[in-house]
């Protein structure tokens, strides 16, 4: 593994993680919706997420969803419908947009929903299947502790930039509460952010 290598990784992740995309502007809304701290936290379980496709993908678990349209099938499907479970939940509960108690309520499932959401996304299983090989050395016989390396990486520079998002996303959360005419619209966005992402899931192809 080189210098160049490494550093190219990096800029590469950074880009990626940088570009607009659904866990942006999930916490984004998280941090809108709920304050900076479940921002943060939900983002770190969403990062967490990252370990378990990394060692998928440095196993070769992750090539299963590749092969199998069942498998891919089935984990896409449990990922919509609990992404449509939350919207749901937001909606019947009406209660995001309690900053106030958000700090002290919630975190441990905060970082659950999030650590669940990545981990049954199987396109994000196939990313690294695709993303990490490009930057080990083949010839090698330390190809799974490199990608395990990499995905690492990967995962501490996701949660640094998404930290950083739902700091900076919770402060304008901080402002709009104090609105009350812009605030009763957000819990209908945090439902409709789930309810896309999970139509995006579920039309996900391999």
């Amino acid at each position: 593994m080189t210098v160049s290598t490494l550093l190219y990784f990096l800029g590469a992740s950074i880009a990626l993680t940088l570009a607009p995309g659904p866990d942006n502007i999930f916490v984004i809304t998280q941090g809108i919706t709920l304050g900076r701290k479940p921002a943060i936290v939900t983002a770190l379980g969403m990062c967490s997420g990252i370990s378990v496709h990394t060692t998928a993908a440095a196993l070769g678990i992750s090539a299963m969803f590749y092969s199998s349209v069942l498998a891919f099938n089935l984990v896409k499907y449990a990922g919509a419908f609990y992404l449509l479970y939350l919207a749901c939940m937001t909606l019947k509960h009406r209660s995001s947009l309690r900053l106030a108690a958000a700090d002290n309520r919630g975190l441990a499932a905060l970082f659950k929903r999030g650590f669940i959401m990545n981990v049954l996304n199987p396109k994000v299983a196939l990313f690294f299947l695709a993303f990490l090989p490009q930057f080990v050395s083949a010839g090698s016989g330390s190809m799974p502790l490199q990608m395990l390396f990499f995905g690492f990486l990967f995962m501490l520079q996701a949660i640094i930039i998404f930290s950083l998002i739902g700091y900076f996303s919770g402060g304008i959360g901080s402002y709009i509460i104090e609105r009350p005419g812009f605030a009763r619209y957000f819990d209908f966005l945090t439902a409709g952010v789930f309810t896309s992402l999970a139509v995006r899931l579920a039309l996900a192809q391999r």
